[in-house]
């Protein structure tokens, strides 16, 4: 069948708050860096085309930015009104010139992602594919580890419960906070959930940049007896030649990447051998386009994947991914969405809807707190 060109005719962009039912606190809040959060900011970008085509893609910022990924994409969106929405990245880069005073990375960019995840949303729903199969697929579903039970606001107690949830609910892994300023405590709670859990449960643990290069490399050598799947954000996200130290230094696993706002930040630690894992975030390096350009070098380079939250994402970007990696779970994004992801056996797998599979709820659209549309429905 020939190609019926088609053109983008309507683009709504909104923002809206999502509240968190518990304050959230890692390393950064114990630490003083940060205050505990309570919720989440998102920027939706919805595409319809002449044809009447559709698709929905989003973006989001903890504690900060969302009000700036918001105007920042209301200033470019219109430039992509009437073009075809299979020429993703040709948009792209018309939408990153468009603001190119301002950067390509971080708000800049991340405010781009909403848009363009919905044209990949858009154009895999065209062909009536899920998106992991419209990338070419390495496999129908991805491990699993859940992290949304594991920080240090909670009690040992209360982790080991959510452990248990998440594991009769057929997640695979688990993953917990560390980072605090007392390296005694994290060493106790680590212990203790690795007992509870057993040797053969896969554990992972996230100091959320908190540690120097000289607490890391103590830490990384103590936590070595725990048999972790990694060590994450061991140390600040650019410190590229600190992570190489340590991932030469230990046997565990070195993960990091998920701060990191663009591809290029992503390939001084690729070049470095910084990490054994990366964590790339598709929203937040500028969307599929970007994540696609890192995940080819990362694969060239011999790294293993888990990107970070966004499991609505990145699932099929995981599942596109050539060697085996992992998925984040995250349950914040529940009442977003009308779709529930299936776990199974440790797996999640990938939905056979088309596109990401994901339709926003009424909720989520009542908590909707700005919106703008250009062109016409």
């Amino acid at each position: 069948m020939a190609y019926s060109p088609d053109a983008i005719r309507h683009i709504r962009l909104s923002t809206a708050t999502l509240p968190l039912p518990t304050p959230i606190s890692d390393a950064k809040v114990f630490t003083g860096r940060q205050k505990p959060m309570t919720e989440v900011v998102f920027l939706f970008a919805e595409i319809t085309t002449a044809q009447g085509h559709q698709g929905v893609g989003f973006s989001y910022s903890k504690r900060a930015g969302g009000p700036a990924q918001y105007a920042h994409a209301k200033e470019v969106a219109e430039n992509v009104i009437g073009e075809d929405p299979h020429d993703i990245a040709k948009l792209y880069d018309k939408l990153l010139w468009a603001g190119a005073s301002v950067g390509r990375s971080g708000v800049a960019t991340q405010a781009l992602a909403a848009i363009d995840i919905a044209l990949y949303d858009l154009k895999a729903r065209r062909a009536d594919l899920p998106l992991a199969k419209l990338l070419g697929a390495h496999r129908d579903s991805v491990r699993t580890y859940n992290t949304s039970g594991g920080f240090l606001h909670a009690t040992v107690e209360e982790i080991t419960a959510r452990a248990d949830q998440s594991r009769a609910e057929g997640i695979g892994g688990i993953k917990i906070k560390v980072g605090l300023p007392d390296t005694a405590e994290d060493l106790r709670r680590v212990t203790a959930v690795r007992e509870h859990l057993g040797p053969e449960v896969p554990l992972m643990v996230d100091a959320n940049q908190q540690w120097d290069r000289a607490t890391a490399l103590r830490m990384g050598r103590r936590l070595e007896e725990f048999d972790l799947i990694w060590i994450e954000e061991p140390l600040d996200a650019y410190d590229a030649e600190g992570h190489a130290a340590l991932t030469t230094a230990l046997d565990t696993p070195i993960a990091t990447g998920e701060m990191l706002a663009s591809v290029t930040e992503h390939q001084r630690l690729i070049d470095a051998r910084s990490c054994d894992i990366i964590q790339p975030d598709a929203p937040r390096v500028g969307g599929i386009t970007q994540f696609l350009r890192l995940s080819a070098l990362a694969h060239h380079a011999g790294l293993g994947l888990a990107p970070h939250f966004a499991m609505e994402i990145h699932l099929h970007l995981a599942a596109a991914y050539p060697t085996e990696p992992w998925v984040e779970h995250f349950d914040w994004l529940d009442p977003l969405f009308e779709e529930r992801l299936e776990i199974r056996e440790g797996r999640m797998l990938v939905p056979d809807r088309p596109g990401l599979g994901i339709t926003l709820t009424e909720q989520a659209r009542s908590w909707t707190t700005e919106s703008v549309e250009f062109g016409t429905r």
